[in-house]
C-alpha cells in the first residue's frame, strides 16, 4: 500500500524582497501558494483559509524587511482604510485595533500574518 500521498509535505518560499505593502503580500502568497487556482488572496481570512490545504515548510525570506514594511505605519493605514470605507467592516472594532496599534498594544500587520502562520499546526514557519 502506498502512503506517500497522505505524508507529501510541500515546502513554500514567501520572498519578502517582492513586496513591501499588504496587497503585495497577497500576490507573492497567491503565485507562491495557489499557482494553479483562478482567484487570489485579497483578505487576511482568505490567507488563513488558504494555509488549511498546506502542509509542511513555508520560508519567509526577507522577513525583517517584511516586518518593517507591514509594520506600524502600514498597520494605521490598513484600520484608517476600513474605517473611512466603512460597511461591511466593523467601524468600532477597526478603531479600537487602531488605537491599540498607535499606543503601542496592538499587534502590526506582520504580527497578524506570523500569527495566522502558526496557527496553522501543519504548518513550519521559517523565518529567513
Amino acid at each position: 500500500m502506498d502512503n506517500s500521498n497522505k505524508n507529501k509535505r510541500e515546502s513554500a518560499v514567501i520572498n519578502g524582497s517582492r513586496f513591501s505593502d499588504l496587497s503585495g503580500f497577497y500576490e507573492e502568497v497567491s503565485q507562491v501558494l495557489m499557482k494553479d487556482e483562478d482567484w487570489k488572496v485579497g483578505t487576511l481570512d482568505g490567507f488563513d483559509d488558504i494555509l488549511y490545504g498546506f502542509t509542511g515548510e513555508i520560508i519567509w525570506k526577507d522577513s525583517q524587511k517584511s516586518k518593517e514594511d507591514l509594520g506600524l505605519e502600514a498597520t494605521k493605514k490598513f484600520y484608517e482604510n476600513k474605517i473611512r470605507q466603512g460597511k461591511p467592516f466593523n467601524i468600532n472594532l477597526a478603531k479600537q485595533k487602531l488605537a491599540d496599534v498607535i499606543a503601542g498594544n496592538g499587534q502590526t500587520l506582520y504580527e497578524i500574518l506570523i500569527e495566522i502562520l502558526e496557527s496553522h499546526k501543519n504548518i513550519t514557519l521559517l523565518l529567513d
